[in-house]
């Protein structure tokens, strides 16, 4: 379970963000944006990450609050996994990010895979749908579902660096490298590899 603080600055957050949509009274945009700020020192005192960061993160968005959204791809050949090591913290998780404006959840992580590794997928199902709030990664200020697709290797060629990634790479599920658990755990690629072994399991949420 995420800790209570954290709970707490998202919650005033996005009370801030979607009072800040409709208020109109100059005294009450004033009111939420003091909220907004509180939220940030909360965030500032219990993580490692700059004022001016957590400021970036929480201004990204505006109208009414709602979680983001983050698309994973579950990628296998003869047995193992895609993973790209990340450029950010040099370490490792399957391709993805957060989902577009205007594309949908499946063509999204089509372009996450092609921009990443090089290689062209073509997504098969949804296998997962979880919620960070309820993983144990580390804290973000953001609430994020994230949206996990089996994909079929279509073509392309792998990239050893992008803009956003220097590494790719095909693993087994008992020879993992360290993961960016910002962004997956080894228990929800262990899901991954459960859901390419059985192709009758349920989707997984939350």
């Amino acid at each position: 379970m995420e800790p209570k603080w954290l709970a707490w600055a998202q919650q005033l957050q996005a009370i801030a963000q979607t009072g800040l949509t409709y208020v109109k009274d100059v005294y009450d945009r004033e009111r939420y944006e003091e909220i907004s700020r509180l939220s940030c020192e909360i965030l500032e005192s219990y993580t490692s990450e700059p004022m001016e960061r957590i400021e970036q993160l929480f201004t990204l968005d505006s109208g009414y609050a709602t979680p983001k959204v983050d698309v994973r791809a579950a990628v296998f050949r003869e047995g193992k996994i895609l993973m790209a090591r990340e450029k950010a913290d040099g370490l490792w998780t399957v391709p993805g990010g957060w989902a577009d404006v205007g594309v949908s959840p499946s063509e999204s992580v089509v372009l996450e895979v092609l921009q990443e590794t090089g290689y062209e997928v073509k997504p098969v199902r949804v296998i997962c749908v979880l919620d960070n709030k309820k993983q144990k990664q580390p804290p973000h200020p953001n609430h994020i579902y994230r949206l996990f697709f089996l994909c079929e290797l279509v073509g392309g060629e792998g990239l050893q660096e992008t803009l956003e990634t220097a590494g790719v790479g095909w693993f087994n599920v008992d020879e993992l490298p360290e993961l960016s658990t910002d962004r997956i755990l080894e228990s929800q690629v262990r899901l991954m590899f459960a859901h390419h072994e059985d192709p009758s399991r349920a989707v997984d949420f939350d």
